[in-house]
């Protein structure tokens, strides 16, 4: 869950989220080397007399300028494409949750289940109850059980929307007559909050997404209790 004032991402709960943030640290220190590098060039130069004008018209240096850049896209683009296979991949699933958009409320399926269905809307604030989040919390949760790989299908009826839930690494497009799926696979238990991540209209700001990941045993007496 993010705080006030956060500058870095949310604590990573799935192994997708956590390459991801590595590959955000690798990226980051690549761009903060340039910056120094070309910061110390330009200061120099403003500082300094040149005595050598010929430096910069030699050979070796457009060589150095050439490949330099090259080998520093390779090094960001390698991690990057393989954790884009990674986040593609489908390991057989355990279970399948179908989710569709509308304006504006999320409506699950467990589709591994005969007739488990329900939708999910915010709690207006009125209704909140101490220790709630504003804008966050939804009547009815998707649990789902921890440690197991999900499969998400995720669509929409009316308009363009967004599933998201930072912490899992998950942002899929919820787009009419499409179908898109997605993997997650939390690595503990716990509420984690998403919201759509698409400007879908005068509510786009009100459909928010919950999971609760519990242990398997817990999901499977919630499904009982459910169906």
């Amino acid at each position: 869950m993010a705080y006030p004032f956060q500058l870095g991402f949310q604590d990573a709960t799935s192994p997708i989220m956590e390459e991801l943030l590595h590959f955000h640290d690798h990226a980051l220190m690549i761009v903060f080397l340039i910056s120094s590098l070309v910061l110390y060039l330009i200061s120099v130069m403003l500082t300094t007399s040149l005595t050598h004008t010929s430096t910069m018209d030699a050979q070796e240096v457009e060589t150095i300028w050439t490949i330099l850049p090259a080998i520093i896209l390779i090094m960001i683009a390698l991690p990057s494409l393989r954790i884009l296979y990674m986040m593609d991949e489908i390991n057989n699933p355990y279970l399948t949750v179908k989710t569709m958009g509308h304006q504006w409320y999320w409506s699950y399926e467990y589709t591994d289940y005969e007739d488990l269905t329900f939708d999910s809307y915010m709690i207006p604030t009125q209704d909140l109850k101490p220790g709630e989040l504003r804008l966050l919390e939804v009547d009815n949760r998707v649990v789902l059980p921890m440690e197991l790989t999900i499969r998400m299908l995720i669509s929409s009826e009316d308009v363009l929307h967004s599933w998201a839930v930072p912490s899992l690494g998950l942002k899929t497009d919820a787009i009419p007559g499409r179908l898109n799926q997605t993997t997650l696979l939390s690595t503990r238990p716990g509420l984690f909050y998403g919201q759509c991540s698409e400007i879908c209209g005068s509510n786009h700001s009100f459909m928010p997404i919950v999971l609760e990941m519990v242990p398997l045993k817990f999901f499977e007496k919630w499904s009982s209790s459910m169906l």
